[in-house]
């Protein structure tokens, strides 16, 4: 790039679905601005019946890889010729001929070749990976390989000009929140099975719809009433297949169209309540969304119903960034570029499982953080301070159906009154129950505490929420949501939880290491050590009586994960 020439790259994806390349054009890559360029050709593979079938999905990549490239360099071409650049006007071999020995061009279309490293399919990766080898190497321009998750949410924070927004990812494969904090994105929230547009394709294929499913099921749902179907939120994470399966049996007594407004309502809302937790967790008030799913007209309502009520700012980009695409790569490769982030070709081998919180992120700095008043609105409910107690309500959230709304409301506060004395009873500290109205959603409570534990964590207070924990488990409760938000400091150093909405009676392994995942979780996105106090925190667990057998299934719940596939 030079004064006289934007910077252009041409971006390659072909994780599952869709061959894709693009060319991207700009005078400044670090933001969006209105003279920017994306053009993107995609030929999207189209299963014959079923869902995807990786070989069929590689043949196809194989087949159009070439042509979209062949694309990409064409319209490169034409770009520069119109700006009277000194281009290679004569076109070049296809694609899949190109010759890794052959010498660089004099002067090469395109400033850098970027391409969907993963995470995807191992054998469309793969070819997806050599073409784009073979062309930075004849045209002598390097190489750049970009995680495809990070990919889909950084096209919002790039087209909207947000700082510091939470991302929430909606796709096939993965349903996912990050936050960006210290140099990488952190793993805010996942779904802890299948993936979102997975979920809804299977109950699609259960009843006898061609791929995808989403769309049949969003028209359907348009003309249907809701139908009640298990609504499965732990912390910030959510499960899906239950959903899935549990929506496929309720055909058999309701309506299909009825089944449909049931499976996006309660999904939906489990995506949007996730998303407006990591806001209210982070102090943040940017949402930019991301995937295939996000095409969904009832779910972006809902999103923009619950940013409104936050007073936050919200970003859906256009239908052709938000299914899979290269034009997301060709721009999170342009800002990689730029700083310098390329790959020498001997190690850019594909990663199918391409984690987004293993990716340096070299293309942005840490931004100032300040939080606002302790009044932060919650994600649970708006609290407000009236002397010595803390008046809690759940107030009903728009997004949701009003059926849905009134009995998580209902069912979470008369819950938590309930967690809240047992637990103090069973010696772990907290407020003490004044007042519950379960129907009205209102609850009030002792005030606790000076500060918010995020605010001031340190390796001993990390330890003692380890201990509380311990305590807590060993009387057979899960707290459901155990956030550095939601454990209060006293003045005499006294540690206690608050915030129980999410909580519920448990004795199973997996249930009480939820708890010690979620407050992991928490530490990554708001604290700067937190392996160091996830570490102290363990430590002490164990010491206090916790089990083995429930630290063991924190490892085994953590690569659980889904923000893998396309």
């Amino acid at each position: 790039m030079t004064e006289d020439r934007p910077l252009r790259v041409l971006g390659i994806e072909g994780t599952a679905w869709a061959a894709s390349a693009a060319i991207y054009e700009t005078r400044d890559p670090s933001v969006g601005s209105a003279d920017e360029h994306v053009a993107i050709e995609s030929r999207a593979y189209e299963p014959s019946s079923g869902g995807l079938h990786p070989r069929e999905a590689a043949e196809h990549m194989r087949e159009a890889i070439p042509a979209v490239v062949d694309w990409a360099l064409d319209h490169a071409r034409e770009r520069a010729e119109k700006e009277s650049l000194p281009g290679d006007a004569e076109r070049s071999a296809p694609i899949d001929a190109v010759d890794a020995s052959t010498s660089p061009r004099p002067q090469a279309p395109v400033d850098a070749v970027a391409f969907s490293r993963g995470p995807g399919l191992g054998p469309c990766l793969r070819i997806t990976g050599t073409a784009a080898r073979a062309l930075a190497q004849r045209l002598g321009v390097p190489l750049v390989g970009v995680n495809h998750m990070l990919a889909h949410l950084e096209i919002g924070r790039h087209r909207a000009g947000f700082s510091d927004p939470i991302g929430l990812n909606a796709s096939g494969a993965n349903a996912h929140v990050l936050g960006y904090r210290n140099g990488k994105y952190r793993v805010l929230g996942e779904t802890m099975d299948t993936g979102v547009g997975n979920a809804i394709d299977k109950f699609a294929r259960e009843v006898g719809w061609s791929h995808p499913g989403g769309p049949t099921v969003e028209a359907h749902a348009r003309d249907g009433e809701y139908v009640e179907l298990p609504y499965v939120v732990k912390g910030m994470d959510f499960s899906f297949a239950g959903l899935s399966s549990a929506a496929q049996a309720a055909v058999a007594d309701h309506p299909v169209e009825d089944v449909c407004r049931g499976l996006e309502e309660t999904i939906f809302a489990m995506l949007t309540e996730v998303a407006e937790r990591a806001l209210a967790l982070t102090g943040r008030d940017e949402l930019v969304v991301g995937g295939g799913v996000a095409n969904n007209a009832r779910l972006q309502g809902m999103l923009e119903a619950m940013a409104a009520h936050r007073d936050a700012d919200l970003y859906i980009p256009e239908p052709r960034f938000l299914s899979d695409n290269a034009g997301m790569i060709a721009v999170l490769g342009a800002k990689q570029f730029a700083a310098g982030d390329t790959l020498a070709i001997d190690e850019s081998a594909v990663d199918s499982n391409y984690r987004p919180d293993a990716v340096p992120v070299t293309w942005r700095a840490d931004p100032p953080r300040e939080r606002g008043s302790d009044l932060v609105q919650g994600a649970e409910a708006t609290v407000t301070i009236e002397g010595d107690r803390v008046v809690k309500e759940r107030v009903p959230r728009a997004y949701r159906h009003p059926d849905l709304d009134r009995r998580l409301r209902a069912e979470r506060t008369r819950q938590e009154a309930r967690l809240l004395a047992d637990a103090r009873r069973a010696g772990v500290p907290t407020p003490v129950v004044r007042d519950v109205e379960p129907r009205a959603g209102r609850l009030v409570v002792q005030r606790v505490g000076e500060s918010d534990l995020d605010r001031v964590m340190t390796t001993d207070r990390a330890a003692r929420m380890g201990r509380l924990l311990a305590g807590l488990h060993d009387a057979g409760i899960a707290h459901g949501d155990p956030t550095v938000r939601n454990a209060r400091v006293c003045g005499d150093g006294t540690l206690v939880l608050i915030d129980f909405g999410l909580g519920y009676y448990s004795d199973h392994p997996e249930d009480l290491a939820m708890d010690l995942h979620v407050f992991a979780r928490s530490l990554a996105g708001t604290t700067d050590a937190p392996d160091r106090y996830r570490a102290a925190a363990e430590r002490a667990y164990l010491g206090a009586g916790g089990a083995r057998a429930v630290l063991d299934r924190v490892g085994a719940i953590t690569g659980r994960g889904r923000y893998q596939g396309g």
